[in-house]
């Protein structure tokens, strides 16, 4: 099965080795016909710590690293 691929904004590196990152999506809502965005967070592992806050990612799902870490930065 292929792993999901998502893009994002970084918005926290306060941990070693992890990031948050915020991952937005637009939908269009089925009755109204309006766009809709919406937004969650993800941690992903970053190894050598080389992303900063702002920063645009890209993230890979990946096997559990952590009790809350299932996906790692790629990009």
């Amino acid at each position: 099965m292929p792993k999901r691929i998502l893009q994002g904004t970084v918005v926290s590196t306060l941990n070693k080795n992890t990031l948050t990152v915020s991952v937005e999506r637009r939908f269009k809502h089925p009755v109204l016909k309006k766009t809709i965005r919406r937004s969650k967070k993800y941690r992903a592992h970053d190894d050598n710590n080389a992303h900063k806050l702002g920063d645009i990612v890209k993230i890979r799902e990946t096997a559990p690293i952590s009790k809350t870490k299932r996906w790692e930065v790629i990009e």
